[in-house]
């Protein structure tokens, strides 16, 4: 079925509009007729950016379109739910337009509806599933169109899907891990400001007011302690701002080709950090790597894919580099030692798996087994946070309490029995 924007009138002679899924427009006029609705106009929808384009152009529905459903965006679970109902309905002998068509009717985000409705009207009008979902680039990237399109040309389409919906499932799995392990880290610093903050401005002025107006000599931390808390009550807002622009200079440097180059070689040389990160992006590369060449995609395609999956601009370019050392006849684990970027482990598994002819298994097994050390690696990053940053907190506290303490320590002292 087709999607549909439609502008009609309704039987109270109010104007309405919307997205409906129809055969064909004559179809759609009677869907809608039933509902007492008398339609003026309607065009297919298109769906997100490039509809509003076309629809601009057109002076056509672009705003019904979007306001129509088209609220949030697509989540990777949703795509990888998509890929394995499609390969169960493909492995079922059931037609590709067919089984489209029934994923259609039950697919609930208007924002991925509306594109699966095109990519089967396309298939029915003689496109190829892959020619299909490339016109989506925003939710079907390259390396699902190369793997749909090497199935069709191998004619296992319904093995490549299956391949293709575990290979998405696993990778939101590690999506998940890292930021599960990411919350406690992120809440413990959001808490720990916010008392901070608390205390700098409301708490500790009131307290360090006495002292002042006594118009002795402090000691040096009560004073740092009372010019931090003035600072902070007297110009919180330019410290907010500095640390909003702060931020948002950082990111532009980063997204540099020489800020980003530096922020990615800092992040591998840091302890435990850099670790991780190396064997997340190694553990991406394995698997995007294995499950491509076990779908039929050429060697040199499916690297440059792998290479766009990796998070980290060093491992891209080592990745570049044994592109290129491939395409003039080397060994793959040759050129990834070369870099220095890949661990041995790895590369001995992919020096097996070239010569006993079977990289694309050993590829997967690097990935299972980089997961699991990924698993082991997140626990001792955790483990190791948490009490770094309660000794941070604790020691700010500290700090706090005995910066008061001591002055009121030091006039009893004084006022006392001589």
């Amino acid at each position: 079925m087709a999607m549909y924007a439609y502008k009609g009138v309704a039987p109270s002679g109010k104007a309405v509009s919307g997205v409906r899924d129809a055969e064909s427009p004559k179809v759609l006029r009677q869907l809608l007729r039933k509902d007492g609705v008398h339609v003026m106009s309607f065009e297919l929808s298109r769906g997100g950016k490039l509809a509003k384009e076309q629809n601009a152009k057109k002076g056509g529905l672009s705003r019904d379109v979007d306001l129509g459903g088209l609220i949030g965006g697509v989540k990777k679970s949703e795509i990888a739910a998509f890929t394995r109902q499609m390969a169960t309905l493909v492995k079922a002998g059931i037609p590709l337009a067919d089984a489209l068509g029934a994923l259609v009717d039950q697919i609930a985000n208007l924002r991925l509806k509306t594109p699966v409705s095109e990519v089967r009207a396309a298939v029915n009008e003689g496109s190829s599933f892959a020619d299909a979902l490339a016109k989506h680039p925003k939710l079907f990237d390259e390396l699902f169109v190369s793997m749909v399109r090497a199935g069709e040309v191998a004619g296992n389409l319904d093995d490549v899907l299956i391949r293709l919906s575990e290979f998405l499932e696993s990778s939101q799995k590690l999506k998940s891990k890292v930021q599960g392990a990411m919350i406690y880290p992120v809440v413990m610093v959001v808490v720990g400001v916010v008392i901070m903050t608390v205390l700098m401005v409301k708490v500790i002025p009131n307290i360090t007011s006495m002292f002042k107006q006594q118009g002795k000599t402090l000691p040096w931390n009560t004073r740092l302690l009372i010019w931090a808390s003035d600072t902070a009550g007297s110009w919180w807002w330019a410290i907010a701002l500095g640390l909003v622009g702060a931020i948002i200079l950082f990111m532009r440097w980063t997204k540099t080709k020489d800020g980003r180059q530096v922020w990615d070689g800092f992040a591998l040389r840091l302890p435990v950090v850099g670790e991780l990160v190396r064997t997340i992006n190694v553990s991406r590369f394995s698997r995007t790597l294995g499950t491509m060449l076990q779908s039929g995609v050429p060697m040199l395609r499916a690297l440059e894919t792998a290479k766009q999956i990796v998070g980290n601009v060093l491992i891209q370019q080592a990745i570049e580099d044994a592109k290129r050392a491939v395409t003039e006849g080397e060994s793959l684990a040759q050129t990834l030692k070369k870099s220095g970027q890949f661990p041995p482990t790895m590369i001995h598994m992919v020096a097996v798996g070239e010569k006993a002819g079977q990289l694309e298994q050993m590829l997967e097994r690097v990935a299972v087994t980089y997961d699991s050390e990924i698993d082991a690696k997140l626990s001792r990053f955790t483990a190791l946070l948490e009490p770094l940053m309660l000794v941070v907190m604790g020691g700010a506290v500290a700090f706090i309490v005995f910066s008061i303490l001591q002055p009121i320590m030091d006039l009893g002292q004084l006022s006392g029995p001589k």
